[in-house]
């Protein structure tokens, strides 16, 4: 029964197009409604447009130590060809659940939603914390705003389930993923003598050289026995724009790249690198013809990572809700390392696989989500 539950809330939920570009806010306002109907102690956290929200929600007792049910409400657009039915309706086939964020993430939302009235019942010895967010799929900006938030109100919960798709597998470690636009404002001129201008192209081709060789540095920091695949932190340009013709000097150029850290000293160590090139190397050069040339690094997204721990009383509590002793590390980032950073043990696990995320005929399966019940209604009795 509570998985038939579980499926109606999911088929209401996806019914949102929460797209990372559109408001969260009446889905969060119908979670709410239904979290306060079984006695949670809900607060809906506006972000600054309005049209965007987190929710943070308690059942049991006032006070620290609590555990942290934690999922995002947004997802990624459902414009890729191959879809075959309406993204944002549930349609059940064999089994399968499909629908856009039926897998990522809306499905542990949903059952962590069937699972609260059982919560709500009698006395638990510790708070049961529900956190959903908004914007996760473009940098975690919600999350972060709710850790900001909780750090400021000095609540302190003490475990932080993180329910993405991991086939209900136990992640305790994932690197950290930054984005970064670096902008190069140069000298326009005509082609024909390049001495008079300053190409935006051409300094942004040495910056991406250097990238390349801070990649090969990175490969050498790799800690002895590390828990990721590629066990350094890597590096990597994703796209590259600059100019108007062949025969103009280059007055603009950007460069889109990423970081995926290990540790927190080797992204310090990769920012001042590439900061310090440009500053004592590049901008020279560049202002010794025009003085107001420019070099700009923008921060897109900045998501840091979940360091594995031998001390983590949330991988512990859920190997023994799932009876699996095993745990693992991935290369996608989640909201986990933003609950790290408050002093929450962290875990990542939840229903569906990452495989079917992010693309058409995105599905969760019934047997996953009946897991994940089981999962949570072991961690009711628990907190017994």
């Amino acid at each position: 029964m509570t998985l038939d539950t579980a499926i109606l809330h999911l088929s209401n939920m996806v019914a949102f197009p929460t797209v990372s570009d559109r408001p969260n806010r009446a889905l969060i306002d119908w979670y709410a409604e239904r979290l306060e109907a079984v006695g949670a102690r809900v607060r809906v956290l506006a972000a600054q447009d309005g049209g965007k929200a987190n929710l943070f929600a308690t059942i049991g007792p006032e006070g620290d130590g609590g555990i942290v049910l934690s999922g995002h409400t947004d997802v990624v657009p459902a414009e890729e060809a191959g879809w075959t039915s309406d993204p944002f309706a549930l349609r059940e086939d064999d089994g399968l659940l499909y629908a856009r964020g039926s897998c990522d993430m809306k499905g542990f939302l949903a059952c962590a939603l069937a699972v609260a009235a059982l919560y709500a019942e009698g006395t638990l010895r510790r708070p049961l914390h529900f956190a959903l967010t908004h914007d996760e799929e473009v940098g975690c900006l919600g999350a972060q705003a709710l850790v900001d938030q909780l750090k400021s109100e000095n609540v302190s919960p003490a475990v932080a389930i993180i329910g993405e798709p991991t086939s209900m597998k136990i992640i305790d470690g994932h690197k950290g993923c930054c984005e970064y636009t670096t902008t190069f404002h140069g000298l326009e001129g005509h082609g024909s003598d390049p001495d008079r201008g300053v190409s935006a192209t051409e300094y942004a081709a040495r910056f991406m050289v250097r990238l390349l060789e801070l990649r090969a540095d990175l490969k050498d920091r790799a800690p002895a026995n590390g828990a990721f695949d590629p066990p350094y932190t890597t590096v990597q340009v994703g796209r590259f724009e600059g100019g108007v013709a062949r025969n103009v000097i280059a007055g603009l150029a950007h460069v889109d790249w990423e970081l995926r850290p290990v540790n927190a000293a080797d992204k310090d160590h990769a920012i001042r690198t590439m900061r310090d090139y440009c500053n004592s190397v590049l901008l020279p050069a560049m202002r010794a013809v025009h003085e107001s040339a420019k070099i700009e690094t923008s921060t897109i997204g900045d998501v840091v990572g979940l360091e594995p721990v031998t001390d983590n009383e949330a991988r512990d509590i859920v190997c023994a809700l799932t009876g699996d002793n095993g745990t693992a590390t991935v290369a996608f980032g989640t909201e986990a390392g933003l609950f790290q950073q408050l002093g929450c043990a962290a875990v990542v696990c939840g229903p569906g696989s990452i495989e079917q995320a992010h693309k058409a005929d995105e599905y969760v399966s019934r047997d996953q989500l009946a897991a994940c019940i089981t999962m949570l209604e072991r961690l009711d009795a628990r907190l017994r």
